[in-house]
């Protein structure tokens, strides 16, 4: 798993600008409950970031850049649904390429297309996430793309948590992330701004490394 260029000016202005608009909230006091039945300190929805049109720009041209500089034979984006889905259709827009989108479920009826879009075997694809937690639902989509005959080159993502677990998950599939701003960014610029105060930098901290068991 690694980070665009010049990662920490962009990762900075990333984790600056989605605190701005909270839409990525930290709460040591109240945690946060995921669908995991995990207990987070940490809260993202990077869907926020659609109803900001700089915040939004910002994002879709560094995502742009990223995989202009780390997969520059890419002929198509794939978003994965559904917080993937604008922000791959934005991206492929600034690269002026095709675009297609990939379901969690077959559809029911129709033709029950997983994939969304002209598909085209062979073709060499990027995929665009959101948000990296444990890369489950992210490799899934990227199992679907290879079993439809896509070749994907790897994957660009907003943010990551950076769990050991991910990184793992990444590796085994053999999967390249490209990922715009992390967990640890995020902390750095908290701090900086008085969002956390240096006394809950440890716990912050822990939660990371063993967020399964962590607050309980």
């Amino acid at each position: 798993m690694t980070h665009s260029p010049n990662t920490d000016n962009i990762g900075a202005e990333v984790a600056s600008k989605l605190l701005d608009i909270k839409a990525i909230k930290l709460n040591l006091d109240k945690p946060f409950t995921w669908a995991s039945g995990w207990n987070s300190p940490i809260y993202c929805d990077n869907r926020l970031a659609l109803s900001y049109a700089d915040i939004r720009t910002t994002i879709k041209n560094a995502l742009a850049d990223v995989i202009k500089s780390a997969y520059d034979n890419v002929e198509a984006i794939a978003g994965v649904a559904t917080a993937g889905i604008p922000q791959g259709a934005l991206v492929a827009d600034a690269l002026n390429i095709p675009f297609v989108y990939v379901r969690s479920k077959a559809k029911g009826h129709g033709m029950e297309n997983m994939i969304e879009g002209k598909v085209t075997p062979g073709q060499k694809v990027v995929v665009i996430e959101d948000l990296v937690s444990t890369g489950g639902s992210s490799l899934k989509a990227v199992a679907d793309l290879r079993n439809a005959g896509f070749e994907v080159l790897g994957m660009a993502a907003i943010f990551t948590y950076g769990f050991d677990l991910a990184y793992q998950n990444f590796k085994e599939a053999g999967v390249t992330l490209h990922c715009l701003s992390n967990y640890n960014i995020l902390l750095k610029e908290a701090l900086e701004r008085g969002v956390i105060k240096e006394d809950q930098l440890a716990t912050l901290e822990s939660w990371r490394k063993d967020p399964a068991s962590w607050g309980k």
